[in-house]
């Protein structure tokens, strides 16, 4: 290990000290706002108390509570948990702190909005810092703590999205201190965090300048009363009131429990009449941003639409087979025949007679010869890809709008998280090491197998540094007409990256005028 030296920065709150090491200083564990603990547990965010003399920002801070990823998914997925009571804090890895100008990055976990944390060794900073940005991730309050609808709290609703843009402010007012510029932040995220930024987009706050969207959809939010559903099934696994009073006074960990128990149900046996259809829209989900008319006045699709936010440029991303991580890691990939997946298509609004489109579809180096290769296919695109579509052809009818690029991530991982050998293939949050350029960690090996294409890191790896730098990507926007997307590891070929005009059209067409992807 290289010789670490100690660096201080003074911030609003409070002078912290960080670790220099092969060129980065790094300061980890910073608080952006109050432990919400007491009568914070339901509230809005605030500023931390300011400290006196040097705080050391040397290891991770405490991550917000959250179940711990059980069975295969927890074997390939790492989710650290690190003890204490001040979960909103975050992370600064910066080239020079005394440099001025340079652009920022800010990283927004996933997670499902139940797990997850910045202390997950593949979201190493240090990669971008080395390429010249200043880069930011943070924690944010997750479940019942952060999405929970709770029309008693201080803060009824997503408080979640609150501790994001409280974290955002941070930056504006405290990253210059860094090197960083505040008038040059780009906001990255994926799956959760792809879905905050989508609903951030949609407030046009200014709180960021660009954006890179992983994995994400703009068609999501519950309304008050589906997320008051899922919130009644968590109390009643407690034998409480689902109030903030009461939940208030439950110890976490039983909390948590049943919050698990509630999810399960909610992915594995989806009842749209007992959890709601806004529910059921996100394919899965059971905590997620609510449209309160306050926090997040619209679903973020119809305010992107109407132009919100269309002066953010903006870099979108998917893989080619997102929801394999939610089959093959599950009892589903067991599920051999079509019928076995008809209650997940009807709660999902699939539209009928999609099973035969896509049985007949693209299969290049992309199996669909079995019964879960369909599923995935058909999923993948209900819950990511044409989602992701809408909000670019939402934004090229827009006049004056900025920039959106498209993306896709074909590299096939070969790991086999089941006892059929079925493989992960090109899944959700496969291409993150690769978009961190963190391959060779042992952690990201887990997801990856024990020879992921460093190429392809650097190639994917810089798409985003540069953009994050400029705003710009090296092929043309989306638009309407050509449908340009890069496919990176195009049908898993790891040195093959080309534009794809219009990739898989007649299964994107498929959806066109459905209302579970307008």
């Amino acid at each position: 290990m290289s010789e670490q030296n100690t660096v201080e920065v003074e911030t609003a709150h409070g002078r912290v000290s960080g670790l220099v090491a092969d060129g980065t200083a790094r300061f980890l564990g910073i608080p952006y706002a109050a432990a919400p603990a007491g009568d914070l547990l339901f509230a809005a965010p605030v500023p931390p108390e300011p400290w006196a003399g040097v705080r050391a920002a040397h290891t991770f801070g405490a991550t917000a509570p959250k179940p711990p990823l059980g069975g295969r998914l927890g074997e390939i997925v790492s989710d650290p948990d690190v003890e204490g009571e001040e979960w909103l804090n975050l992370n600064v890895w910066t080239p020079d702190p005394a440099a001025s100008g340079l652009p920022v990055l800010v990283w927004i976990h996933g997670g499902g909005f139940t797990t997850g944390s910045s202390a997950v060794p593949s979201y190493d900073g240090a990669t971008f810092a080395r390429d010249g940005l200043v880069c930011v991730s943070f924690n944010y309050r997750l479940g019942v703590y952060g999405f929970g609808c709770l029309p008693d709290a201080p803060a009824p609703a997503n408080r979640g999205l609150l501790d994001q843009i409280a974290a955002l402010n941070w930056v504006r007012e405290n990253i210059a201190h860094f090197g960083g510029d505040p008038d040059n932040v780009t906001v990255a995220g994926e799956s959760a965090g792809a879905m905050s930024i989508l609903a951030l987009l949609s407030r046009d706050d200014g709180l960021f300048h660009k954006a890179i969207v992983q994995s994400g959809t703009a068609h999501l939010g519950q309304t008050p009363a589906d997320a008051g559903k899922v919130l009644k099934a968590v109390a009643d696994e407690l034998g409480v009131e689902s109030t903030a009073e009461a939940l208030a006074g439950v110890d976490t960990e039983e909390l948590l429990k049943a919050q698990g128990t509630v999810s399960a149900d909610i992915s594995q046996t989806p009842d749209a009449d007992k959890y709601g259809a806004s529910t059921m829209a996100s394919c899965g989900l059971s905590f997620m941003p609510v449209v309160d008319g306050d926090v997040l006045p619209r679903r973020p699709i119809d305010a992107i639409a109407d132009g919100a936010g269309s002066g953010i440029p903006l870099l979108m991303g998917t893989t080619t087979e997102e929801f394999r991580l939610f089959v093959v890691t599950t009892i589903l990939v067991g599920w051999n025949l079509p019928a076995l997946y008809d209650k997940h298509l009807k709660a999902y609004s699939v539209p009928d007679g999609s099973w035969a489109e896509y049985k007949k579809g693209d299969t290049n180096a992309y199996p669909r010869d079995a019964a879960t290769g369909v599923a995935c296919a058909l999923l993948s695109d209900r819950m990511f890809r044409i989602p992701t579509y809408r909000v670019a052809e939402a934004r090229a009818a827009i006049p004056d709008a900025a920039r959106t690029h498209l993306y896709e991530f074909g590299w096939r991982s070969p790991v086999t998280p089941n006892n059929l050998q079925v493989k992960i293939g090109a899944c959700h949050s496969v291409d993150l090491p690769f978009a961190w350029d963190t391959v060779a960690l042992a952690d990201s090996k887990k997801l990856t197998g024990p020879n992921p294409p460093q190429a392809l890191a650097t190639a994917l790896h810089r798409t985003w540094a540069d953009f994050a730098k400029t705003g710009q990507a090296s092929w043309a926007a989306y638009d309407t007409t050509d449908r340009p997307v890069m496919t990176y590891a195009r049908n898993n070929n790891a040195t093959t990256h080309q534009v794809v005009e219009d990739p898989r059209r007649s299964e994107r067409t498929w959806w066109d005028g459905h209302p579970a992807t307008s």
